[in-house]
């Protein structure tokens, strides 16, 4: 009987952040199985883990290593931050925080687990971003499928689609209010994204110089909207760093899930030099 762990990522709450699937030991599972657990269980993502291709160790200490791929309730993704946090935070319950190394679909990717009174923290480390335009009618689409007028939307935050291990379409919210008022054509708007080989859609709206409301429709993984999205904090970190919205080196807050009712925070770091993204936040298990 394959154990599936529940965890909740970027929230020290159970009842808040995204929740995620953690099967730790993965071993024998086809790409069906995984499939149908994933559906079964319900949650955007569920992570599988087996063991880690030969050379990968790197500099972690043996065991700490492993290949993670991450299934939606309707298809596998390439990469998945809040799985990723999830999945490092179990796994420090087990063998103690510090280093692990994971193989993803979208490439290698390190995490840092670290302990406190507050309980354990991941930090992930995305792989090379990159950030492109967006073609005026794919805009157009995704405007007419959310409902949004292009009047609704900050000149100061332009469409881009954005890359941190998975792609996302970043369209900025001119108001709190837009960024509240989520109704869209559900198969419309899959559509598109799959066309685009797109993951989410992440909304933003600017609620000060670093701090960031978002929210993350996500109809290609067979959910209406995910709750906090690490991959697409990666892939706006990268966003926003190229466009000049904030330093070369910056900590940025993203603020998710208010409107779920499951609160959670993304912490962003950007580090000048460096063109991978770090995404940290808390985790903890759901009973």
């Amino acid at each position: 009987m394959t154990e599936v762990l529940r965890y909740t990522a970027f929230s020290a709450d159970p009842a808040g952040g995204n929740p995620a699937g953690v099967v730790l030991d993965a071993t024998g599972l086809d790409e069906a199985d995984m499939l149908r657990i994933a559906a079964d269980l319900g949650y955007s993502e569920t992570a599988f883990l087996t063991a880690p291709p030969e050379g990968l160790h790197g500099d972690v200490a043996e065991g700490r290593a492993f290949t993670v791929r991450y299934f939606s309730p309707k298809t596998e993704v390439p990469f998945c931050g809040h799985a990723t946090v999830a999945t490092a935070v179990a796994l420090a319950e087990r063998i103690g925080p510090g280093e692990l190394v994971f193989a993803t679909p979208a490439g290698t990717v390190p995490v840092s687990v670290t302990a406190s009174g507050e309980g354990l923290r991941a930090v992930l480390t995305s792989v090379e971003p990159y950030v492109e335009e967006a073609d005026p009618a794919d805009l157009a689409e995704a405007l007419a499928a959310l409902d949004w007028p292009a009047a609704d939307l900050d000149p100061g935050i332009a469409p881009r689609i954005a890359y941190a291990g998975a792609r996302h379409l970043v369209l900025g919210a001119a108001t709190r209010a837009r960024l509240a008022d989520l109704a869209y054509d559900f198969p419309r708007l899959e559509a598109l994204m799959r066309r685009l080989d797109l993951t989410t859609v992440q909304l933003v709206h600017r609620a000060g110089p670093a701090v960031f409301d978002v929210r993350d429709p996500f109809p290609v993984g067979g959910v209406v909207e995910d709750a906090a999205t690490g991959a697409a904090a990666a892939a706006f970190g990268a966003y926003a760093r190229e466009l000049g919205l904030v330093p070369a080196a910056a900590v940025l807050t993203l603020r998710q899930g208010e409107d779920m009712g499951r609160p959670g925070v993304l912490t962003v770091e950007l580090r000048a030099g460096d063109p991978r993204v770090r995404v940290g936040g808390s985790a903890v298990r759901i009973a």
